[in-house]
């Protein structure tokens, strides 16, 4: 094989496919269960071949693949989560692509995947009394990984002197973009099973690739100001105030007032990371009638701004159907930041292709 090619488990509405087709990465095949995003990735990548249930698949019989990427579901792990970690009847599903990662480097005598990416929420470093992301860690490895003299885990880390070699880095997407998209704290872990190439790929600084263009209201460009690319305004200047929900609760329930007035928003607060259960309400008003305010909750095409996603990545599925707006809401509140996925797929690239194509795998 003289592309790099890429195989996408847990694949949502296909933003780590997106970010590889980007980096000029072939897709290869993909795994999904639900209907909608499933749907939604076959429009945009009617080519890439659509497996079904991880629990059905045996990577011995998968197209042999030098990249595998994999968010793996988080309910479990999450803050918000009932928090039963990696024992929990979703989160426990990332065994299922430990284990098809190993059954096809069995079957291709150790060559592929070259490079595996896991990526979850902040809350896998803390679940199950912090012992769910040594679980992680020692899955990849194959190998006991003791816990670092804290007892805490860092927000970027390595393994090394193992197969594969591993690094981690957590990695907030409000920081990643100009103008800042929501803040989602997400940790990617990076598995090099061909060398010692994953702080390459996770810690090299590089030059991204620029956001999909934005647009306003009947294609007029959107609007400069606070946060204003984000909004449909035509070519009106908006200002936005986020809520922060969580906040709000917890000063209501403690009663401290400045927290409470607080949070309804500062200029510098970040929008609130996107949630498949709900999202996050925003105080609205144009510059120049501040009266004619109001409190609204973000579009689904705002939401796909928030992302850094294009216009419209999720508003028709592959027959042209409209998704329901649920749908889009939930998609976009399980899906990755495009420009923190193109990072580590710009990585990968450079890496593996280094003094020629797939030098080094």
């Amino acid at each position: 094989m003289t592309a790099l090619r890429l195989g996408s488990l847990f694949d949502g509405i296909g933003v780590f496919p997106l970010a590889a087709v980007r980096c000029g990465i072939e897709l290869v095949w993909a795994s999904e269960i639900e209907k909608a995003p499933i749907s939604i990735t076959k429009r945009h990548f009617p080519d890439m071949a659509h497996l079904g249930d991880v629990t059905k698949l045996d990577g011995r019989d998968l197209p042999p693949v030098h990249i595998i990427t994999f968010g793996s579901p988080c309910q479990n792990l999450s803050q918000i989560g009932n928090r039963k970690g990696l024992a929990g009847e979703k989160s426990s599903l990332f065994f299922q692509a430990i284990r098809i990662i190993r059954e096809m480097r069995e079957a291709t005598n150790g060559l592929f995947p070259a490079i595996a990416v896991w990526e979850n929420v902040m809350g896998a470093f803390s679940s199950n009394d912090r012992m769910d992301f040594r679980a992680v860690l020692s899955a990849f490895t194959d190998t006991d990984v003791s816990m670092p003299a804290s007892g805490r885990w860092a927000g970027a880390g390595m393994v090394r002197g193992r197969t594969p070699d591993l690094c981690w880095r957590l990695m907030d997407a409000q920081h990643w973009a100009s103008p800042r998209l929501a803040r989602r704290q997400r940790i990617f872990l990076v598995a090099d099973f061909g060398g010692r190439r994953s702080h390459e790929i996770l810690f090299k600084p590089r030059t991204m690739q620029s956001l999909p263009a934005l647009g306003g209201d009947r294609g007029l460009p959107a609007a400069c100001g606070d946060r204003g690319s984000f909004i449909e305004a035509g070519r009106r200047v908006p200002i936005t105030r986020p809520f922060q929900c969580f906040r709000m609760r917890a000063s209501a329930k403690e009663r401290t007032e400045t927290a409470f007035r607080n949070s309804f928003g500062l200029p510098t607060d970040p929008f609130p990371t996107l949630l498949a259960g709900g999202i996050s309400p925003f105080a609205f008003w144009y510059e120049d009638d501040p009266a004619g305010g109001c409190v609204r909750f973000p579009t689904e095409t705002e939401c796909e701004r928030l992302m850094g996603l294009p216009e419209g990545w999720t508003r028709y599925g592959a027959d042209d159907e409209k998704i329901l707006s649920s749908h889009r809401y939930r998609a976009l509140g399980n899906a990755i930041a495009l420009p923190c996925a193109e990072y580590i797929m710009a990585g990968i690239a450079e890496a593996l292709t280094k003094g020629g194509a797939n030098d080094g795998i």
